[in-house]
């Protein structure tokens, strides 16, 4: 395959053009009542976490320009028969200010501990975004633990195209960072986050102004910012860790792999695939990065189709 058709493959694109989509669901933060909210003592750092539900567990991971408030209406979903556990990730959201370990393999033992306090042996895992690289450290590291995986919408440092995906300019973000980009940002939060619901949304329309000022008003207090850069610049240790562990085995439980059609799409699965060996394709119509607040119906439905509340299936897709 020739390099300039693999670049169009791995682009992570973004077309701003008109689309018909449903209504958004997800324009507002209130879980259902039954969840209450647990400060975590976990892995050297606390986080804030939402629990709630009955039933096997399900973990739901944020990724950046979000919290773990964007899982509310697949949350409402699944408490009716799952035990539902939202954290918001290492320094980010409501957790506790951290100004270290943000490589997704210690992030996932973050995710390992609050399961631990929660008495959580196994667990479905789903990820978004950074969420996603996460979902998948932990899945590596912690196979026996997780019972299925759901991967949406962002490559994964160092598995498949990842030398080909980094090349995009349009992931320019993925290297800014540092004291002098900091103080760019400072006070212009809004402006910078703007930039990613817009350029990756199938239509920035569908991220809502009353969502945009809750995020923008979340990632503007002390700290929250510099752990959002920390994400990023902890990738290139992030892809030697994820190329360790697939050498060391590839995973063995069921992986949904979701993209939004004006984004990752079928790609998710291509990456997925050369790591894992039962992986199950979804591409969301109308929407671009952002499924959750773009196409939340058609999302959570893919998500509960898979998930079920039976034993995983092992047939592909």
């Amino acid at each position: 395959m020739g390099k300039h058709k693999l670049v169009r493959i791995f682009v992570w694109v973004v077309a701003a053009l008109p689309l018909a989509v449903s209504p958004a669901l997800a324009d507002t933060f209130d879980f259902p009542a039954g969840f209450r909210t647990q400060e975590i003592a976990t892995n050297g750092t606390t986080l804030h976490v939402r629990v709630g539900g009955t039933g096997p567990a399900v973990v739901l991971i944020h990724g950046y320009g979000d919290t773990g408030d964007m899982w509310a209406p697949l949350a409402a979903e699944l408490m009716r028969d799952h035990t539902v556990i939202a954290p918001d990730l290492r320094g980010m959201g409501l957790s506790a200010v951290a100004v270290d370990g943000f490589t997704k393999k210690n992030q996932a033992e973050d995710i390992a501990g609050v399961m631990n306090t929660l008495h959580i042996e196994r667990a479905d895992i789903v990820g978004h975004d950074i969420g996603n690289m996460v979902a998948f450290a932990f899945a590596a590291a912690h196979q026996d633990r997780t019972t299925r995986l759901v991967m949406m919408d962002a490559p994964v440092p160092g598995i498949g195209p990842w030398e080909e995906i980094l090349k995009n300019p349009l992931l320019w973000h993925f290297r800014f960072g540092g004291p002098d980009m900091e103080r760019l940002v400072a006070g212009r939060e809004r402006i910078y986050l703007d930039r990613f619901w817009n350029e990756f949304s199938a239509d920035p329309a569908h991220f809502p102004e009353s969502t945009r000022r809750h995020y923008a008003a979340l990632y503007a207090q002390p700290g929250r910012m510099h752990a959002g850069f920390l994400q990023f610049a902890a990738f290139d240790q992030d892809a030697i860790d994820n190329r360790a562990s697939s050498a060391a085995g590839r995973l063995q439980m069921p992986v949904l792999a979701i993209g939004g059609e004006r984004s990752f799409g079928p790609t998710m699965a291509f990456v997925m695939r050369f790591a894992a060996d039962d992986v199950h394709q979804v591409v969301i119509a109308n929407a671009g990065h952002w499924l959750m607040e773009e196409q939340p119906q058609a999302t959570v439905a893919a998500i509960r189709k898979f998930l079920g509340n039976g034993p995983p299936s092992r047939n592909k897709e």
